[in-house]
Protein backbone atom coordinates (compact mmCIF):
# COMPACT_ATOMS: atom_id res chain seq x y z
CA UNK A 1 0.00 0.00 0.00
CA UNK A 2 1.34 3.73 -0.82
CA UNK A 3 -0.63 6.64 0.91
CA UNK A 4 0.31 9.98 -0.97
CA UNK A 5 -1.05 13.46 -0.18
CA UNK A 6 -3.00 15.96 -2.49
CA UNK A 7 -1.11 19.30 -3.11
CA UNK A 8 -4.34 21.28 -4.84
CA UNK A 9 -7.26 20.16 -6.39
CA UNK A 10 -7.27 18.22 -9.31
CA UNK A 11 -8.93 14.80 -10.26
CA UNK A 12 -8.03 11.38 -9.15
CA UNK A 13 -6.24 10.29 -12.15
CA UNK A 14 -4.57 13.55 -13.00
CA UNK A 15 -2.69 13.19 -9.67
CA UNK A 16 -2.13 9.26 -10.13
CA UNK A 17 -0.38 9.68 -12.99
CA UNK A 18 1.67 12.99 -11.19
CA UNK A 19 2.59 10.75 -8.53
CA UNK A 20 2.28 7.07 -9.22
CA UNK A 21 2.68 5.66 -12.43
CA UNK A 22 2.22 2.22 -10.90
CA UNK A 23 -0.92 2.80 -10.19
CA UNK A 24 -2.06 4.64 -13.38
CA UNK A 25 -0.26 1.30 -15.30
CA UNK A 26 -3.57 -0.36 -13.46
CA UNK A 27 -6.02 2.52 -13.24
CA UNK A 28 -9.09 0.87 -14.83
CA UNK A 29 -8.32 -2.74 -12.71
CA UNK A 30 -8.03 -0.32 -9.49
CA UNK A 31 -11.02 1.78 -9.84
CA UNK A 32 -13.00 -1.85 -10.68
CA UNK A 33 -12.04 -3.76 -7.47
CA UNK A 34 -12.09 -0.51 -5.75
CA UNK A 35 -8.85 -0.46 -4.53
CA UNK A 36 -8.07 3.05 -3.92
CA UNK A 37 -9.36 4.72 -0.80
CA UNK A 38 -9.90 8.45 -0.27
CA UNK A 39 -9.88 9.54 2.72
CA UNK A 40 -10.79 6.56 4.05
CA UNK A 41 -13.51 5.24 1.48
CA UNK A 42 -12.97 2.71 -1.36
CA UNK A 43 -13.35 4.57 -4.52
CA UNK A 44 -14.64 3.05 -8.08
CA UNK A 45 -14.63 6.53 -10.21
CA UNK A 46 -12.53 9.59 -11.12
CA UNK A 47 -13.29 11.53 -8.07
CA UNK A 48 -12.09 15.50 -7.44
CA UNK A 49 -9.38 15.75 -4.79
CA UNK A 50 -8.96 18.57 -2.90
CA UNK A 51 -5.36 19.57 -1.05
CA UNK A 52 -5.28 17.55 1.82
CA UNK A 53 -7.28 14.45 0.73
CA UNK A 54 -5.62 10.99 1.43
CA UNK A 55 -5.23 8.70 -1.05
CA UNK A 56 -4.07 4.94 -0.46
CA UNK A 57 -3.30 2.54 -3.40
CA UNK A 58 -3.46 -0.97 -2.95
CA UNK A 59 -1.74 -2.87 -5.57
CA UNK A 60 -0.49 -6.80 -5.92
CA UNK A 61 3.17 -6.83 -5.34
CA UNK A 62 3.72 -7.81 -9.11
CA UNK A 63 1.91 -4.52 -9.53
CA UNK A 64 3.96 -2.54 -7.58
CA UNK A 65 7.42 -4.23 -9.19
CA UNK A 66 6.58 -3.29 -13.14
CA UNK A 67 8.98 -0.96 -13.70
CA UNK A 68 7.86 2.86 -14.74
CA UNK A 69 12.18 3.89 -15.33
CA UNK A 70 15.63 2.66 -15.20
CA UNK A 71 18.36 4.22 -13.64
CA UNK A 72 21.08 4.75 -16.35
CA UNK A 73 23.83 6.40 -13.67
CA UNK A 74 23.57 8.22 -10.83
CA UNK A 75 25.97 9.69 -8.21
CA UNK A 76 26.19 12.91 -5.63
CA UNK A 77 24.69 15.07 -8.43
CA UNK A 78 22.88 13.97 -11.01
CA UNK A 79 20.68 10.72 -11.43
CA UNK A 80 19.75 10.01 -14.45
CA UNK A 81 17.11 7.55 -15.53
CA UNK A 82 15.23 5.78 -18.55
CA UNK A 83 11.51 6.33 -18.63
CA UNK A 84 9.03 4.09 -19.98
CA UNK A 85 6.38 4.81 -22.46
CA UNK A 86 2.78 5.62 -20.63
CA UNK A 87 4.29 7.12 -17.73
CA UNK A 88 4.52 11.12 -17.13
CA UNK A 89 7.59 13.05 -16.41
CA UNK A 90 6.21 13.84 -12.95
CA UNK A 91 5.39 10.29 -11.71
CA UNK A 92 9.13 9.81 -12.15
CA UNK A 93 10.33 12.81 -10.29
CA UNK A 94 7.87 12.06 -7.27
CA UNK A 95 9.45 8.58 -7.46
CA UNK A 96 12.73 9.71 -7.15
CA UNK A 97 11.87 12.22 -4.64
CA UNK A 98 9.95 9.91 -2.52
CA UNK A 99 13.06 7.62 -2.71
CA UNK A 100 15.10 10.62 -1.77
CA UNK A 101 13.30 12.02 1.05
CA UNK A 102 13.33 8.52 2.74
CA UNK A 103 17.07 9.42 2.97
CA UNK A 104 17.01 12.71 4.24
CA UNK A 105 18.02 14.07 0.65
CA UNK A 106 16.01 15.42 -2.26
CA UNK A 107 16.19 15.81 -5.74
CA UNK A 108 14.66 18.32 -8.54
CA UNK A 109 12.74 18.06 -11.85
CA UNK A 110 14.90 19.09 -14.68
CA UNK A 111 13.35 18.92 -17.99
CA UNK A 112 10.38 16.31 -18.91
CA UNK A 113 9.48 13.91 -22.05
CA UNK A 114 5.99 13.47 -22.93
CA UNK A 115 3.88 10.67 -21.48
CA UNK A 116 4.25 8.39 -24.27
CA UNK A 117 7.47 9.00 -25.45
CA UNK A 118 10.19 6.75 -24.01
CA UNK A 119 13.97 7.69 -22.91
CA UNK A 120 16.20 9.43 -20.53
CA UNK A 121 15.57 11.80 -17.93
CA UNK A 122 18.05 14.04 -16.08
CA UNK A 123 17.50 15.32 -12.27
CA UNK A 124 18.85 16.56 -9.85
CA UNK A 125 19.94 16.06 -6.17
CA UNK A 126 21.60 19.13 -5.30
CA UNK A 127 21.13 22.97 -5.80
CA UNK A 128 23.92 23.63 -6.69
CA UNK A 129 23.24 21.15 -9.98
CA UNK A 130 20.05 21.81 -10.55
CA UNK A 131 20.96 25.33 -10.95
CA UNK A 132 23.93 24.11 -13.13
CA UNK A 133 21.78 21.73 -15.15
CA UNK A 134 19.22 24.21 -16.49
CA UNK A 135 21.42 26.95 -17.35
CA UNK A 136 23.20 24.07 -18.84
CA UNK A 137 19.67 23.31 -20.74
CA UNK A 138 18.67 26.80 -21.81
CA UNK A 139 22.61 27.62 -23.48
CA UNK A 140 22.04 24.52 -25.00
CA UNK A 141 25.64 22.82 -23.32
CA UNK A 142 23.82 19.56 -22.97
CA UNK A 143 22.52 17.82 -26.81
CA UNK A 144 19.84 15.79 -26.84
CA UNK A 145 19.36 13.57 -30.02
CA UNK A 146 16.23 11.35 -29.97
CA UNK A 147 15.64 8.42 -32.58
CA UNK A 148 12.20 8.35 -34.48
CA UNK A 149 10.62 5.61 -36.63
CA UNK A 150 8.65 7.64 -39.65
CA UNK A 151 6.21 6.79 -41.84
CA UNK A 152 7.36 6.74 -45.55
CA UNK A 153 11.05 8.28 -47.16
CA UNK A 154 12.80 11.69 -46.30
CA UNK A 155 13.83 13.67 -49.37
CA UNK A 156 17.63 13.91 -48.12
CA UNK A 157 19.46 11.43 -45.88
CA UNK A 158 20.23 14.10 -43.58
CA UNK A 159 19.44 17.85 -43.65
CA UNK A 160 18.56 20.76 -40.91
CA UNK A 161 14.92 21.43 -40.87
CA UNK A 162 14.00 25.62 -40.00
CA UNK A 163 10.24 26.53 -39.64
CA UNK A 164 8.03 28.11 -37.30
CA UNK A 165 5.63 26.75 -34.28
CA UNK A 166 2.39 27.78 -32.84
CA UNK A 167 1.33 26.52 -29.90
CA UNK A 168 -2.57 26.30 -29.70
CA UNK A 169 -3.21 25.77 -25.85
CA UNK A 170 -7.03 25.11 -25.90
CA UNK A 171 -6.53 21.92 -28.39
CA UNK A 172 -3.63 20.92 -26.65
CA UNK A 173 -1.04 21.16 -29.69
CA UNK A 174 0.64 22.63 -31.60
CA UNK A 175 0.51 23.60 -35.40
CA UNK A 176 4.01 24.39 -37.57
CA UNK A 177 4.40 26.57 -40.69
CA UNK A 178 6.86 27.38 -43.53
CA UNK A 179 7.32 31.04 -43.13
CA UNK A 180 6.81 33.06 -39.77
CA UNK A 181 3.57 33.75 -38.25
CA UNK A 182 2.25 35.99 -35.32
CA UNK A 183 2.84 34.00 -32.20
CA UNK A 184 4.86 31.08 -33.82
CA UNK A 185 8.30 30.51 -32.33
CA UNK A 186 11.26 29.17 -34.85
CA UNK A 187 11.78 26.06 -35.13
CA UNK A 188 15.40 24.32 -36.21
CA UNK A 189 15.28 20.18 -36.26
CA UNK A 190 18.55 18.31 -37.35
CA UNK A 191 17.69 14.79 -38.72
CA UNK A 192 19.98 11.65 -40.31
CA UNK A 193 18.17 8.50 -41.49
CA UNK A 194 19.43 5.65 -40.29
CA UNK A 195 17.38 2.82 -41.80
CA UNK A 196 15.11 2.06 -44.53
CA UNK A 197 12.63 -0.79 -43.50
CA UNK A 198 11.16 -3.59 -45.32
CA UNK A 199 7.75 -2.26 -44.41
CA UNK A 200 8.46 1.30 -45.39
CA UNK A 201 9.25 2.72 -42.21
CA UNK A 202 11.99 5.22 -41.63
CA UNK A 203 14.39 4.92 -38.34
CA UNK A 204 15.90 8.73 -37.90
CA UNK A 205 18.23 10.43 -35.79
CA UNK A 206 16.89 14.18 -34.52
CA UNK A 207 19.03 16.42 -32.85
CA UNK A 208 17.19 19.36 -31.20
CA UNK A 209 18.31 23.17 -31.96
CA UNK A 210 15.63 24.24 -30.44
CA UNK A 211 13.08 22.75 -27.70
CA UNK A 212 9.73 23.51 -28.06
CA UNK A 213 6.10 21.78 -27.18
CA UNK A 214 5.72 18.44 -29.33
CA UNK A 215 8.74 20.13 -31.61
CA UNK A 216 10.00 16.90 -33.50
CA UNK A 217 6.20 14.99 -33.73
CA UNK A 218 5.06 17.81 -35.46
CA UNK A 219 7.59 19.39 -37.54
CA UNK A 220 8.43 15.76 -38.99
CA UNK A 221 4.55 15.51 -39.74
CA UNK A 222 4.43 18.53 -41.29
CA UNK A 223 7.92 17.71 -43.59
CA UNK A 224 5.53 14.15 -44.68
CA UNK A 225 7.29 12.12 -42.30
CA UNK A 226 5.09 11.46 -39.09
CA UNK A 227 5.73 9.13 -36.48
CA UNK A 228 4.22 5.86 -36.15
CA UNK A 229 1.46 5.58 -34.03
CA UNK A 230 1.72 9.17 -32.72
CA UNK A 231 -2.73 9.36 -32.47
CA UNK A 232 -1.78 13.42 -32.39
CA UNK A 233 -0.23 14.36 -35.29
CA UNK A 234 -0.04 11.32 -36.94
CA UNK A 235 -1.23 8.99 -39.66
CA UNK A 236 -4.34 7.94 -38.25
CA UNK A 237 -5.50 4.86 -41.02
CA UNK A 238 -1.62 4.17 -40.80
CA UNK A 239 -1.84 3.71 -37.10
CA UNK A 240 -4.39 1.60 -37.01
CA UNK A 241 -2.83 -0.93 -39.80
CA UNK A 242 0.56 -1.17 -37.89
CA UNK A 243 -1.49 -1.30 -34.67
CA UNK A 244 0.78 1.38 -33.24
CA UNK A 245 -1.20 3.07 -30.71
CA UNK A 246 1.96 5.00 -28.87
CA UNK A 247 4.16 7.19 -30.64
CA UNK A 248 7.86 5.38 -31.86
CA UNK A 249 9.81 8.16 -30.40
CA UNK A 250 13.25 7.98 -27.93
CA UNK A 251 15.00 10.10 -26.36
CA UNK A 252 17.99 7.78 -27.39
CA UNK A 253 21.29 10.00 -25.86
CA UNK A 254 22.32 12.58 -23.38
CA UNK A 255 25.27 14.55 -24.55
CA UNK A 256 27.28 16.91 -21.52
CA UNK A 257 29.19 19.86 -22.90
CA UNK A 258 29.75 21.52 -19.09
CA UNK A 259 32.28 23.55 -17.35
CA UNK A 260 33.34 23.80 -13.82
CA UNK A 261 32.10 20.98 -11.28
CA UNK A 262 30.09 18.91 -13.53
CA UNK A 263 32.15 19.16 -16.56
CA UNK A 264 33.21 15.20 -15.33
CA UNK A 265 29.93 14.27 -17.22
CA UNK A 266 31.50 15.18 -20.55
CA UNK A 267 33.54 11.93 -20.68
CA UNK A 268 30.46 9.95 -20.05
CA UNK A 269 28.12 8.40 -22.91
CA UNK A 270 24.55 7.96 -21.76
CA UNK A 271 22.04 5.78 -24.14
CA UNK A 272 18.72 4.53 -23.97
CA UNK A 273 17.69 1.10 -23.28
CA UNK A 274 15.25 1.51 -25.81
CA UNK A 275 14.78 0.97 -29.54
CA UNK A 276 12.14 2.64 -31.62
CA UNK A 277 11.70 -0.70 -33.86
CA UNK A 278 10.21 -2.95 -30.66
CA UNK A 279 6.49 -1.91 -30.55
Amino acid sequence: MLQLISDKKQTLKEFTENNYAQASFFWNYLLKNKEIKVNGQRVSANVPLFAGDVVCYYLAKKQEEKAAFYTVYKDENVWLVDKESGVNSEAVFAALLREQTAKGETCYFIHRLDRNTRGLLAFALNEETESALLQAFKQRQIEKKYHALCYGMFPKKTDVLTAYLKKNGEKALVQVFDEPKSGAEKIVTEYAVLRVNEDGTTQTEVTLHTGKTHQIRAHLAHVGCPIVGDMKYGNTAKNKEMNAARQCLVAKELHFFLDGALAYLNEKTFTSRFDVNER
